[in-house]
This record gives structure tokens, C-alpha cells and sequence, in this order.
């Protein structure tokens, strides 16, 4: 990919946020071997998240960098793999124009489950390899922010090829004619589930995810056209529970809430998804917090989970302004005015929590150290929410 100039000026963050963002960011390219001499350490959801950083920071030489690094070392297979070259079984030329038409590995530390290993440890298989589907959609959003901020169209083609290839893998129809499910977690090449479960918001994920990549689709050679897969999931959406109590979970609806009412401008809030996710979210939140999470003492809490949370309490304010622009007054929708006064008041609390894992004395707990690259990815994105938040 060539270097071009960002054309991504909108919503600019203030000096105060930046400057720390900018050093979050500096760091983790330094350790992970983006920059500098280290061999590099890739990990497919924190460097989404640190792509769209690099961009809202005007940093596009290093989220190029970035891209093309992931491609060469989460596209193909692991040293520790006697399999060679890309995952996706192409050819080294043409997987090269097509990095990401076999997925992307997730960058585990432990190789995958084998096919002939039976016995199934929960606890262990979070630290294997694999592919999730919740991890490419991230991907697949970072590419085309990516695409859209730069006008490298070709990094928006490999994020609809993702999408197209993570739809066939994980999804499936249990019985002939059978509404389809997703299974959690694959295997590397793609070519057996690892994990069956149904991950609660993997479908609400690709829909959103499915839709954004085909609204800035411009034309037939810029990948498929999604439409199959956008029916799919609208389907599974429809079967589906989004009420939870997690926070990383409850920023991540916030954030699809924002993403869809962004696409669907002319009438966002006539979308019957928008107000149940908006609903969701609201709900979930009030149980989180009455929980009093943040009394804890740091050891017993996780940075990036809290902070998933302040980045999408940052959508719910320009999700305000979207939708009062947009749609005039949204006095005429009661449920999605009151999902949005609720979320509206509880918009301080990422303040709070971007102030409070600043704190030079909080990353220096062993609970931030132990998950040092994700936490700082995502604490800068908490201080710098334009590049992952607007489309």
C-alpha cells in the first residue's frame, strides 16, 4: 500500500487527550515491535483498536505499518505450525493481493486445539490459537476506517473478503432449511469449530459491521457485495438476547448503536435494531452499576473491560447529536428517548475512568501490567474515540 495524507480531520480531540494517547501509542508500537528492533508481537483485537487510534492521532504511517504487519504475521501460520505460508492456502502472490480471504489468527500465545484432541479444557483454550469472529469484525471496521480516512480503496476490498470468508466459517444451519447460528471460535485454516457456543453479540457485530462495509462500497471491484451474508445475520440477529451486565459488553452495543444510527442517517431513529440495542444497553448498564464496580480496589479490576465501557459512553453523546440532527425530535419515539436520557446521565462515568487508569500508581498494579498492551491500546482509545467511533 502506498502512503497517502489522512483525510481524517473531523472531531478532533483536545492537546490534553492526545498528548497521552500519543504516548500510549508510541510505547506499544515500541514493545510490540511495530517500531524498533523487537520481533513482533501481534494480537488481531488490540491492534484493531490501535489502527483507528493511529488514525484519529494522524499517525497513518504506522497504522499502515500496522496493517501490513498483522497481514504478514496473523495471515499466515504460526512458526511453531509445520503448515507454511498462508493460512488461507493461496499461493504466496496471490495471498499477498488477498491477505485476509483465510481470516486472520488471533495471535494466542498456545498453538490451536488439535482435530484429534478430545478433551476440552475451558480454561486453557482462552490462551490457544484460533480465529474469533468478534476479533474480525474488529479487523474488518479497522480496515475500512482505514480505507475511508486514506482513500486506499484496496485495505476496504480486504475487509469485505474477511467478511465474506468469516460468514462461510462461522456460520451454519444446524438442520437443513434450520435458521443459521454462528459457532465462538475456529480453527486456524477455518476448517472445523473449535468452540460451538454462539458468542451474544458476534451476530449484532457482523450485521453492523456486514452493513458499513457494503455502504462504502463503491463499486463491483471493490470485493462482494455482502447482500447474502447481510440477510443471514439479520436473521440470527433477530433470535438473539442482547442484555448484558458486562462492561466491555454494554460499551460494545453503545458503539454498534452509534455505528448504525451513523449509517442509517436519514431515519436512524425508525430502525426498530437501534432501539432495542439502545435498550439493552440501558439496562444492562443499570444492573453493572449498581454493583458499585468501582469501589473496588484496582487488583480486583480489569482496565480494558471498564475502559470498552467509557468508549461507548463517548457514542452515546454524538449518538445525541445524530440523532436530534437527523431525525428532529425524538420526543415523537419514547423508548429510544428514554434508553438515551439514561445513557446520557451516566456519560461522566468515562471521564471517570479514563482519569482513573491514568494514574501512573494504577498501571503500575499487576492488573494492568498482566494485560498491559490491551489496556493501553484501549485507554488510548478512550482518550481518542474518533477513529474507532466515527464512521
Amino acid at each position: 500500500m502506498a502512503s497517502v495524507p489522512s483525510a481524517f480531520h473531523n472531531g478532533r480531540e483536545p492537546q490534553s487527550e492526545r498528548a497521552p494517547a500519543l504516548r500510549l501509542m508510541q510505547a506499544f508500537a515500541q514493545r510490540t515491535g511495530l517500531t524498533g528492533d523487537a520481533m513482533p508481537r501481534r494480537y488481531l483485537w488490540t491492534d484493531a483498536f490501535a489502527v483507528c487510534n493511529f488514525l484519529a492521532l494522524d499517525e497513518i504511517d504506522l497504522a499502515e505499518a500496522l496493517i501490513e504487519q498483522v497481514h504478514a504475521v496473523l495471515g499466515r501460520h504460526r512458526a511453531d505450525d509445520a503448515r507454511r505460508g498462508w493460512i488461507s492456502g493461496l499461493d504466496e502472490e496471490t495471498g499477498a493481493a488477498h491477505p485476509t480471504r483465510g481470516g486472520l489468527r488471533i495471535g494466542k500465545a498456545l498453538p490451536e486445539r488439535a482435530a484429534d484432541e478430545e478433551v476440552y479444557d475451558q480454561d486453557l483454550e482462552w490462551e490457544r490459537d484460533g480465529q474469533y469472529f468478534h476479533y474480525l469484525t474488529r479487523w474488518m471496521h479497522a480496515l475500512d476506517q482505514f480505507a475511508r480516512h486514506t482513500g486506499q480503496v484496496e485495505t476496504g476490498r480486504w475487509g469485505r473478503e474477511l467478511a465474506q470468508a468469516a460468514h462461510g466459517a462461522f456460520t451454519y444451519a444446524p438442520t437443513p432449511g434450520a435458521p443459521k447460528r454462528m459457532v465462538w471460535k475456529a480453527s486456524i485454516d477455518l476448517s472445523r469449530p473449535l468452540v460451538s457456543a454462539m458468542g451474544q453479540h458476534d451476530a449484532l457485530d457482523g450485521l453492523i459491521t456486514y452493513l458499513q462495509l457494503r455502504t462504502h462500497r463503491t463499486s463491483e471491484t471493490d470485493g462482494p457485495d455482502l447482500d447474502a451474508e447481510l440477510h443471514d445475520m439479520a436473521a440470527i440477529v433477530a433470535g438473539t438476547n442482547l442484555l448484558t451486565d458486562d462492561p466491555l459488553g454494554i460499551g460494545g452495543l453503545l458503539a454498534d448503536a452509534y455505528r448504525l444510527a451513523q449509517l442509517l442517517r436519514d431515519r436512524p431513529g425508525d430502525n426498530a435494531l437501534l432501539g432495542l440495542v439502545l435498550g439493552a444497553a440501558a439496562s444492562g448498564l443499570n444492573v453493572y452499576l449498581r454493583r458499585r464496580p468501582f469501589a473496588r480496589p484496582v487488583e480486583q479490576r480489569l482496565a480494558f473491560r471498564e475502559l470498552g465501557l467509557a468508549i461507548g459512553l463517548q457514542a452515546v453523546s454524538r449518538m445525541w447529536r445524530v440523532l436530534e440532527r437527523d431525525t428532529g425530535d425524538i420526543a415523537t419515539q419514547p423508548a429510544l428517548r428514554n434508553s438515551l436520557d439514561a445513557l446520557i446521565a451516566q456519560v461522566p462515568v468515562a471521564r471517570s475512568l479514563t482519569g482513573y487508569w491514568c494514574d501512573p500508581a494504577r498501571q503500575a498494579a499487576d492488573s494492568w501490567r498482566a494485560h498491559e498492551d490491551i489496556n493501553a491500546v484501549m485507554l488510548a482509545t478512550a482518550l481518542v474515540p474518533s477513529g474507532y467511533l466515527d464512521l
